[in-house]
Parts: structure tokens; C-alpha cells; sequence
């Protein structure tokens, strides 16, 4: 049985983790931490390790997984190159999973939207639409991103000069293979996705709802039970689904 532990215990994610685990019985919930708890006691008595804190967090809680050599996933969102950077340099030392969503649904989705638009024309706009809950504090959110990313994968070009968001007043007509993003915050929405291709008269949509939390929970158990005995590295969401 996996021993996890959960970094960000007490978060939405932590503890739809937690139910998952104390209901399983393939897994070991291994305990949990929230900020200033022990997370190198933690990963001491841990198979693998599942982050869903904060981005500030994110150093110290590679250095605990590097420390006790045991493999982490990485769900928080937020992150910001210095932290890519840190996350590149730990996958040197332990097997390392990184990903805006662990919905296998949106996993699936994300390869999909990169057939779509490596096969339609650049002359087809796309736009990602999303939808969260009122507490949430980022957008677009990561799942927004790692759509918008497979789009430009698909499209062979990068996301970080093609990406446009937060239109507001006379922003002019729309540039040629930019990709949109449009985000709406309300209620109790636990995420919903669409990405819209919108040819000359027809329309492609491409979308998910999540109808409650514990699906990324389910994933993320998923991934980090197939994260144990790898090889150091970075892995993806797309590899423990074997679609890429």
C-alpha cells in the first residue's frame, strides 16, 4: 500500500485528497501538513508526496522530497519560472509530476485540443473559457494555462507571445493566431473548461465540468502512486494516462 503524504492539508484539495485516501483501500493516507508544519518529518514516513499549498511553499517542499529521495506530484497553481526552475532542478534528484489539473478528464481533453489545433488551420481562432468558485485567486487558472498550451503545442508555437487575456475597452480587432482566455469567478463551481475554435461559419467546442473535487483528488492519487519507482525526472499527466 502507497503511504501519501498530503502538503496543504488543510486546503479545498487537501482534504478531498484525504477523503479519497481514508476510503481506500489501496492507499495509505500517510498524514498531512499545512504551512509551518514539519514537511520533512512528513516525507520521512512517505512513499510519495502530494503538494497543493502555495507557490511560496513550493522550495522547501522540494527540498523535503529530494531529502528523503521519494517522488512528489506538484498541483499547485501560481507558478512562475524561478519556480519551473526549482522544479527542474529537483527532478535531477526524484521523479517529479507538475500539472495545472489531475482531472484525468481534462488530461484526455488537453490531447484533444492539441490534435484539434494542429489539424485545423491557423485561420480557426481559439479562445479558452473558464469558470471557479468566488475563492479562487488566480487566473487564468493553471487548467486554463495547460489548455492554452497544448493549443500552442498543437499550433508549434509559444503560448507566452500568442496569449491574450483581460480584453477590456477598444482593444482593436482580434490578432491573427492569438490564443484567448476569458475568466469568470462565481458560487461554488469546482471548474469548468471549454476551448472554442471558431472557424468561417462553424464552430468547434472542445469542453469539461468538473460536478465536484474529488475527481482531481482521484487523479492525483492516481499520479502519485504511478509516480513510485520511476526514474528521476519530470513527468506529466498525459504519461499515467499513456498517451504520451
Amino acid at each position: 500500500m502507497a503511504r501519501i503524504g498530503i502538503i496543504g492539508s488543510d486546503g479545498r484539495m487537501g482534504q478531498a485528497i484525504a477523503a479519497v485516501l481514508d476510503a481506500s483501500s489501496e492507499h495509505t493516507h500517510a498524514g498531512g501538513v499545512d504551512s509551518g508544519g514539519d514537511v520533512a518529518g512528513l516525507a520521512g514516513r512517505c512513499d510519495t508526496l502530494v503538494d497543493f499549498s502555495a507557490p511560496g511553499a513550493l522550495e522547501s517542499n522540494l527540498y523535503a522530497a529530494t531529502g528523503a529521495g521519494i517522488p512528489i506530484l506538484i498541483g499547485t497553481t501560481g507558478l512562475e519560472e524561478p519556480h519551473f526552475a526549482a522544479i527542474a532542478n529537483a527532478a535531477q534528484a526524484v521523479p517529479v509530476l507538475q500539472t495545472g489539473n489531475t482531472s484525468l478528464g481534462v488530461t484526455l481533453l488537453a490531447h484533444l485540443v492539441q490534435e484539434a489545433a494542429a489539424r485545423l488551420g491557423s485561420d480557426w481562432d481559439i479562445e479558452i473559457v473558464e469558470m471557479h468558485h468566488r475563492m479562487k485567486v488566480d487566473a487564468p487558472s493553471g487548467t486554463a494555462k495547460l489548455l492554452g498550451e497544448a493549443a500552442a503545442a498543437g499550433r508549434g508555437i509559444d503560448l507566452a507571445t500568442h496569449m491574450e487575456s483581460g480584453r477590456d475597452g477598444h482593444t482593436g480587432a482580434r490578432e491573427n493566431g492569438a490564443i484567448g482566455f476569458a475568466a469568470l469567478r462565481g458560487g461554488t463551481v469546482a471548474g469548468e473548461h471549454s476551448v472554442i475554435l471558431a472557424g468561417e461559419q462553424e464552430r468547434l467546442t472542445l469542453s469539461h465540468q468538473a460536478e465536484d473535487r474529488s475527481i482531481f483528488a482521484r487523479g492525483a492519487v492516481r499520479g502519485c502512486t504511478w509516480l513510485i519507482g520511476r526514474e528521476p525526472g519530470r513527468y506529466t499527466m498525459p504519461q499515467v494516462l499513456g498517451i504520451s
